[in-house]
């Protein structure tokens, strides 16, 4: 079997599935990405260059999927390169966000196309107007339906669709869930695991803090509205206020992931800590950027609640991450959360809008942590059905060799 995954920054979800498949005797696995990629055994990487810029004089609402034309003729051209040397895949993965495997098809017309379907944007019912401080600008939900033209035509092409979570998949329009799996990238639940013996060690003064410490984490790619940093923000004064051995540590980025970015010269970091920061102890709260996994992975294991905020949006790998630790979650009650987290049973869910909520959740795990401990241990368990070896990524390459086989539609 001949496979080959594209995606602008491999590996990305591919990083295990990948190299899975080319340690399978006879099968040939490259891969077609932008940037740099880590070396993965067996997969050879071919990197391609978007070629010219999008016209000035371009109507607002098709930029999107110019950008994404653009990316797709690129991609297609490094495709029929590779097809010269005669490679010819049986089954092309790609995903869908970016435009690249809008053309696949027509270079390799009886290849199958199994498409990774991250999520389908909408003006209503998802992140677009979920947050009313920061309300949809006129015409934005033109721009949400146009910018959705690039997947649409790349769902029509494809023979399956994968989606990661059950509520991403409810996001794709009806017309293609009937070719539409749902299987998680999976986490690493082996090195994922508690240890009452784990520590870490924060800032120059060297603060060492265990299982036992009050520790509230607080985990994005970067700090920012969708993922609830204002209201996580809004609710730690009261906090620390109630919980005087208490101290928030807080992982992230500066920059802007996802949504609109701050006033210029801003940033979402600074505007919500600026907004509290008379009513914190400053010497409670721990902003340590981004760290090495294995930090992350020890941060967690020592947390005492860990606050996972979402828009409806994407589900971070690190609310997963944090419950396989052995974290109770304070999560918020929005759909990308409700499909994990039980009341009650295996976290605790609080309004994403109520800094009040927020701190009542968060203040009780910390007072009785034996009340929790059965939340922690469910946590862990519900986090094994999303385990990369023995789940996740079995269900992935069955599905490729359901696709190679023709079984697509």
């Amino acid at each position: 079997m001949r496979v080959l995954f594209v995606h602008q920054n491999f590996p990305g979800q591919y990083r295990h599935v990948a190299p899975a498949l080319a340690a399978r005797p006879g099968t040939e696995v490259v891969a077609l990405g932008i940037g740099p990629a880590p070396a993965l055994p067996g997969v050879r990487h071919v990197r391609y260059a978007v070629a010219g810029r999008s016209h000035p004089g371009i109507h607002p609402l098709a930029a999107d999927f110019e950008t994404a034309t653009l990316r797709a003729e690129a991609a297609a051209r490094a495709a029929l390169a590779l097809k010269a040397e005669g490679f010819v895949p049986d089954v092309i993965c790609g995903h869908s966000g970016w435009g690249e495997t809008l053309f696949l098809k027509d270079v390799w017309p009886q290849a199958r196309l199994l498409t990774f379907a991250e999520f389908f944007y909408s003006a209503f019912g998802a992140d677009t107007g979920f947050d009313p401080e920061f309300p949809s600008r006129e015409g934005h939900a033109f721009r949400t339906r146009a910018r959705n033209a690039g997947q649409l035509v790349a769902f029509e092409a494809s023979d399956r669709l994968v989606s990661p979570t059950a509520w991403q998949a409810s996001r794709i329009p009806a017309a293609f869930r009937d070719r539409l799996a749902v299987i998680h990238d999976g986490i690493d639940t082996d090195l994922l695991r508690p240890d009452p013996k784990a520590r870490i060690t924060l800032g120059r003064d060297r603060l060492s803090l265990g299982p036992g410490d009050e520790v509230v984490t607080f985990v994005n790619r970067n700090l920012e509205p969708y993922r609830g940093y204002h209201s996580f923000m809004r609710a730690l004064p009261e906090i620390l206020r109630r919980r005087p051995k208490a101290r928030a540590v807080i992982v992230g980025g500066s920059d802007t992931s996802y949504g609109a970015r701050p006033p210029a010269g801003r940033t979402w970091r600074e505007i919500f800590l600026d907004e509290v920061k008379a009513e914190l102890d400053l010497s409670r709260v721990h902003f340590v950027g981004k760290i090495p996994y294995r930090d992350y992975v020890n941060l967690l294991q020592v947390s005492a609640a860990h606050v996972y905020l979402t828009y409806p949006f994407v589900l971070s790998w690190s609310m997963l991450e944090a419950m396989a630790l052995g974290a109770c979650i304070v999560g918020s009650a929005t759909p990308p959360v409700e499909e994990v987290i039980r009341q009650g049973e295996n976290g605790l869910l609080v309004d994403f809008f109520s800094p009040a909520q927020i701190a009542e959740a968060v203040v009780g795990v910390l007072a009785d942590p034996g009340a929790v401990a059965p939340l922690r241990a469910a946590a862990r368990q519900t986090a094994l059905a999303y385990d990369l070896k023995r789940v996740c990524l079995p269900a992935h390459l069955r599905l490729i060799e359901v696709v190679a086989a023709g079984a697509g539609a």
